[in-house]
């Protein structure tokens, strides 16, 4: 039996990954994994095994993106735990056939160093983000390397990019973390407008984010909200618990109360504006919704893959703040839709309201954006069967090592 290990270094990337090993399982292979930053929830939820202690820190590997953040990560000691998994990683590779990185250079810098034969799924690199990639140092080297068997990248325009840079096959087979989405499921009821809101996934960002966007539905019209024109519906995770998500609707003048349905989900409610608050159902609010407000970044390219118009609310980090936002904007294209001002300001506020309503009136009635929203699917996110298609081409060049 083959044995694969997959190295992972983002919350997106274990998704990734997880999807991967689990079609690489079917197709009967060992499969474990290592994933750097975060406790690898993804890989638990399909049964895979997670080599040493994983440890999730509070800039869930985003301190990079500031100052401050570089400070927590020190003084949390992220360094040394992340010098921590790549000797594990060198203790370990040995006893694998085939290493399978999924994300950016630390991983694969890891990958290389351990000296055995590596498949690279680049998910965290895109040339949409200024039309020709810049891989950092010593990334090319290692891509390079003849131990380097297949790489992969996340859309058709950055594997043409490496492909030319690189004087080596580069393919795209479409993206992992799309399969889960694409797939039909059970949708909401049907009604004129429904916006869904995804606050993020980690806290304690994710508090924030949700007080931000509670703050933006104030700015709604309450008079159209609270007449049945719209439905809100927010994905939200469990580690926002019932007593700390009541807690925090107070401090901001929301009530946390039972929908008037016989289900049990809860709604936020604000005067005539109501969210219902559903757990566990991320798929079904974004394949239900026709716009989202998003402060997330897996999600929103997960969104604007299911050719759905999205929104973005900057905050306050230390993922999706703006500059985040902007970098989002040139990954995913032109469906992707911000408001101006500071964020956390009035301005911000009041003005990602309106561009909600604008996105609204768009999407019901503009027949070039919605061929947009189709075409940039396609070219930006690709096809279902991403995870597949990957752990097919690694089975191939599997036997073509092996041969």
């Amino acid at each position: 039996m083959t044995r694969i290990l997959l190295l992972s270094n983002g919350h997106g990337e274990d998704l990734s990954g997880a999807l991967i090993g689990k079609a690489l399982r079917r197709l009967g292979h060992q499969v474990e994994a290592i994933p750097f930053v975060g406790r690898g929830q993804p890989y638990k939820e399909v049964g895979i095994r997670i080599l040493g202690n994983a440890k999730e820190f509070s800039t869930g590997g985003l301190g990079y993106t500031s100052w401050q953040g570089r400070v927590t990560e020190f003084l949390q000691g992220q360094l040394f735990y992340l010098l921590g998994r790549v000797l594990n990683l060198l203790l370990v590779a040995k006893h694998f056939d085939l290493l399978v990185v999924i994300g950016d250079v630390v991983p694969v810098f890891a990958a290389w160093v351990s000296g055995r034969p590596v498949v690279t799924y680049l998910v965290a690199y895109s040339s949409h983000y200024e039309g020709r990639l810049r891989l950092p140092w010593p990334c090319v080297n290692c891509l390079l390397s003849k131990r380097f068997l297949g790489i992969y990248t996340r859309d058709k325009l950055t594997a043409e990019d490496l492909k030319t840079q690189l004087a080596r096959d580069v393919n795209f087979c479409g993206n992992p973390f799309m399969d889960p989405v694409l797939k039909p499921t059970f949708r909401f009821p049907k009604c004129p407008k429904r916006l869904g809101l995804l606050p993020g996934s980690r806290r304690p960002e994710l508090d924030g984010n949700l007080r931000l966007m509670l703050y933006a539905m104030e700015c709604l019209p309450e008079e159209r909200v609270g007449s049945g024109e719209f439905s809100l519906d927010m994905a939200l995770v469990s580690d926002l618990d019932l007593p700390a998500l009541r807690k925090l609707a107070d401090e901001v003048g929301w009530e946390l109360k039972h929908c008037s349905d016989v289900s049990k989900t809860k709604q936020l409610v604000h005067g005539q504006i109501s969210i219902k608050v559903h757990r566990n159902s991320f798929i079904e609010v974004l394949q239900s919704s026709d716009v989202l407000l998003s402060m997330a970044g897996t999600a929103a390219e997960q969104a604007v893959g299911l050719a759905k118009p999205v929104v973005q609310l900057p905050g306050y980090g230390p993922q999706f703040t703006a500059s985040f936002a902007e970098a989002q904007r040139r990954l995913l294209g032109p469906t992707v839709f911000c408001g101006i001002g500071k964020p956390g300001s009035g301005a911000s506020l009041q003005n990602t309201a309106d561009l909600i309503l604008d996105v609204f009136v768009r999407i019901k009635q503009d027949e070039n954006l919605q061929r947009e929203c189709q075409h940039q699917a396609e070219n930006r996110l690709g096809v279902a069967g991403g995870g597949q298609n990957l752990a097919e081409e690694i089975t191939h060049l599997l036997f073509k090592l092996k041969k």
